[in-house]
């Protein structure tokens, strides 16, 4: 199993410093801060929501995927929810 190396920012590396020499204290947020970390979170989930939606195929494409996804072993959908997360992210370059 491969482990990735963890690169830290010039930031990060201070505080794992301060943190390891016992020097780093905790301060408490004030509310105007915790609300903002709070919102923050709170879209951070949000984007990782899953929804709904309908889309058409051809009966022959869906016939080809559901049989490419019986040979990969995964339901057609995933295999769907895949191809698009993979292009969104730039892993699939789409050809028209």
């Amino acid at each position: 199993m491969k482990t990735k190396k963890i690169v830290l920012d010039t930031e990060e590396v201070e505080l794992l410093g301060e943190i390891e020499a016992g020097e780093w204290h905790e301060k408490p947020l004030d509310e105007q801060e915790l609300s903002a970390y709070q919102n923050h979170a709170k879209y951070t989930k949000a984007l990782n929501e899953k929804r709904q939606t309908t889309i058409r195929f051809s009966v022959s494409d869906l016939a080809v995927l559901k049989a490419k996804s019986k040979e990969l072993g995964i339901g057609y959908q995933n295999l769907i929810q895949a191809l698009v997360h993979n292009y969104v992210k730039g892993d699939i370059k789409l050809e028209v």
